[in-house]
């Protein structure tokens, strides 16, 4: 789980409108600030809002930071562009507003400006919000990324950033050093009240996905060619994650933490999981299907498919007693799952609990491990 650097960069001369935090794809707004698409880049502060031109390739060559009473809105086929490794990515402030409004046959695509592209390219989509995070404390004090100056929790359990729908976001994950990295979205303490719809993340340097708290509820999401983990979820998330689709893993196909810090840190987490696809592919796979990490937290897992992994559930027995304790509650269960062509174990958990896991036939996101249907027209790599 990594954090990520943010800058304060200016737009001089931008004019001032008002913006809405209601959970509209087309918000009303009069003055739209005009971007330069040949140098994309800086921030819009409070009362601003710009609208991307789909007729354009946006060349995204430093940050954009949506701030706190500013709107970004991103047509059906817009294309951006980015250059400049980790000084690259668009992030949304707490407060602030994205409405991607992309379409099956017409996708929003955020992706590498190079002429060989590849893994690590550029930063990623960052969105920051009000709901839970178990990172500031158990009351909901707010926290801050561990490199830069983005706060986000809170207690606004539907809390809005917007909404995100037929996204495709390709070769993030760009590096500042071992220890940090982009990933291809990152949600930090993301509330309900924002629609995150049909996102892809194809070709992640790090994570395809990662949820650092918050309570948004997650649909038909596409994690293919992670370099990390496909899927995170950590530090008190309490939404769900339904209908995914994850393939070509090299760590985890799904994360799922507790606090990595504090296994035992409130809010817990609490996931709910339905329909999900996990197929090893062409990477390692190294941490198995699922890892249940750090407190692990509470799970509710139904519908899952596993395929071609060495072993299904990984969970560290002998060093994480607070992971191992939620599984001997009954805090995390899997109903069904089913697991295809795994070679050693389905589970590391070795405990008291006998029926936290129910095998059974499972369709996972829509076809077993083939790719679902509902893929069709927005994504890359299939």
């Amino acid at each position: 789980m990594k954090k990520l650097i943010l800058s304060t960069l200016a737009i001089a001369a931008l004019t001032f409108t008002s913006c809405s935090r209601d959970d509209d794809s087309t918000p009303a707004t009069s003055g739209i600030i005009n971007i330069n698409a040949d140098d994309f880049k800086g921030e819009l502060t409070a009362g601003q809002s710009a609208t991307l031109d789909p007729s354009l390739t946006y060349k995204l060559t430093g940050s954009f930071v949506i701030k706190a009473g500013a709107t970004l809105t991103i047509p059906a086929g817009t294309r951006i562009e980015a250059t400049g490794g980790t000084s690259s990515y668009i992030a949304v402030a707490q407060d602030g507003l994205i409405y991607i409004n992309g379409t099956a046959t017409s996708p929003v695509v955020m992706t590498s400006g190079k002429a060989v592209k590849a893994t690590g390219d550029w930063g990623g989509l960052v969105i920051c919000g009000r709901a839970n995070t178990n990172k500031g404390g158990a009351n909901g004090e707010t926290a801050t990324s561990e490199v830069g100056d983005l706060t986000y929790g809170g207690t606004e359990t539907n809390d809005s950033s917007g909404v995100i729908k037929y996204l495709r976001v390709e070769y993030t994950g760009a590096a500042f050093n071992g220890d940090k990295e982009f990933n291809g979205v990152s949600l930090f303490g993301v509330g309900a009240g924002t629609t995150f719809e049909y996102v892809q993340a194809y070709k992640s340097g790090d994570d395809g996905i990662e949820f650092f708290g918050g309570s948004v509820n997650a649909k038909y999401l596409i994690a293919l060619h992670s370099e990390d983990d496909a899927i995170d979820f950590a530090d008190g998330f309490s939404g769900s994650i339904e209908y995914a689709y994850i393939k070509d893993v090299a760590k985890a196909g799904i994360e799922g933490s507790n606090n990595g810090d504090n296994g035992a840190a409130l809010p817990t987490t609490n996931a709910t999981l339905r329909n999900i696809s996990i197929v090893k592919g062409a990477l390692a796979g190294s941490e198995h299907a699922m890892f249940i990490k750090e407190g692990g937290g509470r799970w509710t897992a139904q519908n899952i498919y596993v395929q071609d992994f060495a072993k299904g559930i990984k969970i560290n027995v002998a060093t994480d007693a607070p992971a191992v304790a939620n599984v001997n509650a009954g805090f995390v269960t899997f109903s069904p799952i089913q697991f295809s062509n795994i070679s050693g174990d389905f589970s590391e958990y070795n405990g008291s609990n006998t029926t936290y896991m129910t095998q059974g036939t499972a369709t996972g996101a829509g076809s077993n491990g083939a790719t679902p249907s509902w893929t069709t027209g927005w994504t890359a790599g299939f």
